[in-house]
């Protein structure tokens, strides 16, 4: 297959995506080292193609730390029947494989989060090559992009899918209904601290629908997070008439769908003012009101030195809250969104 961009990737790719059926195999990535000088990563790629339609491109793992998104991709890798598809299936379950197997956000290769070195470098550091690949090499051929997240070691996370706010309103409308029917508890519209490059970005700037996913954190598997994310891909397979079947986006509290939110506001975020042992007040899911604690930071260490309350300063229920105990100045402990407003969220 003809390379969709200039720039060449180092990477090299068995999987023609033009082919019907079942394709499955292993992405190499080099990586020269001290025993292997011609060394590779062999990253898992599935391509599932049959008839005309759209593609969904489903990756995992992007985060070493996060295990939702791999667990419920694989499953659906090994068992997606090619005759039951109108369109393609592209899954990679766990793309970031070094971490993935050190169990860490960022590689262990370059120490770099991948997640924010995109668009890549082909000529960069292994995780901007990475970078590169995907956003170049796989993501042309989607129609959308469901990228598979928890919050990892850092925080705990409602059960939720998220989209930045797109300013196109067709987009915006095709992402919103994606989201929706994935089907979990929430769906944030977010701006975030640090998002020009994510991987969302490459997908939105090239006008690629795009949710993701946070499904749990902690650093352990969310047995809901695992079933939410594992219906979600059926159910966003089975909106774009990928597979047959109504998507069922029943919640657990019997509520029959999703609730949009989002965190417009940078008062949204609370921060540690300094380090020490956070003690947070509220789960994530909770209702809070501003001015209310989020919690104390505590200094054991120190016999006199008081705690410091962190008060929330926005109305409304916890997206994120506080994962490790003890914090450094500048650690997010929580994050808090708001009903979803068009209007606002324009603004």
């Amino acid at each position: 297959m003809a390379p969709l961009q200039v720039e060449k990737s180092r990477i090299s790719n068995p999987i023609d995506f033009d082919k019907d059926g079942r394709r499955a195999g292993y992405l190499r990535a080099p990586l020269s080292r001290n025993t292997s000088g011609w060394g590779v990563v062999e990253i898992p790629i599935i391509s599932v193609k049959n008839g005309k339609g759209p593609t969904v491109l489903l990756t995992g793992g992007i985060h070493g730390d996060e295990y939702e998104g791999p667990i419920a991709i694989s499953r659906l890798a090994r068992t997606l029947d090619p005759a039951k598809v109108q369109g393609r299936v592209i899954m990679i379950p766990a793309y970031n494989i070094p971490a993935v197997l050190n169990d860490t956000r960022l590689s262990p290769v370059d120490n770099r989060d991948i997640n924010r070195c995109f668009p890549g470098n082909p000529r960069g550091t292994f995780s901007e090559m990475l970078a590169h690949f995907l956003d170049g090499y796989v993501l042309p051929h989607a129609d959308v992009s469901v990228d598979l997240h928890t919050a990892g070691h850092s925080m705990e996370s409602a059960l939720s899918t998220n989209m930045h706010y797109v300013p196109d309103e067709a987009i915006r409308q095709k992402t919103m209904a994606t989201a929706a029917a994935f089907g979990t508890p929430f769906n944030t519209v977010f701006w975030g601290v640090d998002e020009g490059a994510t991987f969302t970005s490459c997908v939105e700037r090239r006008g690629i629908v795009s949710i993701g996913t946070e499904l749990g954190g902690w650093g352990r598997v969310n047995v809901e997070g695992v079933r939410l994310a594992r219906r979600g891909i059926d159910n966003v397979l089975k909106h774009w008439g990928v597979i047959e079947g109504t998507p069922d986006t029943t919640q657990r509290d019997g509520s029959p769908a999703t609730r949009h939110m989002m965190v417009r506001d940078p008062a949204s975020y609370s921060f540690a003012p300094a380090n020490g042992l956070f003690e947070p007040v509220n789960v994530a899911g909770e209702a809070v009101r501003a001015g209310s604690p989020a919690g104390w930071l505590h200094f054991v260490e120190d016999i006199d030195r008081d705690p410091i309350q962190i008060n929330h300063q926005r109305d409304g229920v916890i997206w994120m809250a506080a994962g490790p105990g003890r914090v450094t100045r500048g650690d997010v402990v929580a994050v808090v969104m708001q009903g979803y407003d068009d209007k606002l969220a324009a603004g």
